[in-house]
């Protein structure tokens, strides 16, 4: 059983977390095959926009996937979601599902709250994931809103400095809010952390993620 794994951008963080959730998930048999292009995430980052050829990078990631006999493919960045989403037939025609990390995420915290914070470092991911989330309450018919926590010039910091900026800005928010919601799967070793000085609900998409590549295997009879 082989599980692709698109990165459009890797930090040691992510790619452990990622793992370590897949394992707990889908078992140690399972062999993980990762895909990267980080070129995709900086021309989304340096263009504000998801562009036509980034677009076409990240689709030939999940094709290579694909030609490498992956029996899924877990799509990582949030920043590129709706390409995912758009591809969502193509997997149903090959049965190789391509799911996204942080869909399930989302609907975790629209379930739970109705008063939401997104985090983020970056604009291209912070507006992508809001899309998501209202999309997810629309689809369950369920009002939301979502307060902004975008941590400028934080991507990249060391551990023990982007920690200290996520505490400032979610103490800033968590008056206001009733869960808060990572939109980058990197910042996911901060959320116990977030949590307990908090004391607000957190979500972070690679155990989510995790889940949903379970469900869609047990689904094609692989587990």
């Amino acid at each position: 059983m082989k599980v692709g794994v698109v990165y459009t951008s890797t930090t040691p963080e992510l790619i452990e977390l990622v793992e370590r959730e897949l394992k707990n998930n889908v078992g140690d048999e399972a062999q993980f095959i990762s895909f990267q292009d980080p070129s995709i995430l900086a021309e989304v980052r340096d263009s504000g926009y998801v562009t036509a050829t980034a677009t076409a990078r990240l689709v030939g990631l999940y094709t290579d996937a694909i030609n490498a006999g992956a029996d899924i493919v877990l799509n990582c960045c949030s920043s590129v979601g709706e390409v995912a989403d758009s591809v969502q037939d193509m997997g149903k025609f090959t049965g190789i599902p391509i799911v996204r990390i942080d869909e399930e995420m989302c609907r975790e915290a629209v379930r739970q709250g109705t008063r939401i914070g997104v985090m983020a470092t970056l604009t291209s991911t912070l507006n992508p994931t809001k899309n998501t989330i209202l999309r997810v309450a629309r689809e369950m018919n369920k009002q939301v809103v979502l307060v902004d926590a975008l941590l400028d010039g934080a991507f990249g910091l060391s551990q023990d400095d982007f920690k200290a900026r996520m505490l400032v800005k979610a103490q800033e928010i968590a008056d206001n809010v009733d869960v808060i919601l990572f939109a980058q799967g990197s910042m996911a070793y901060c959320e116990e952390y977030i949590h307990d000085c908090c004391g607000k609900l957190v979500v972070s998409s690679p155990r989510f993620g995790a889940c949903e590549v379970k469900k869609a295997l047990e689904a094609k009879g692989l587990l």
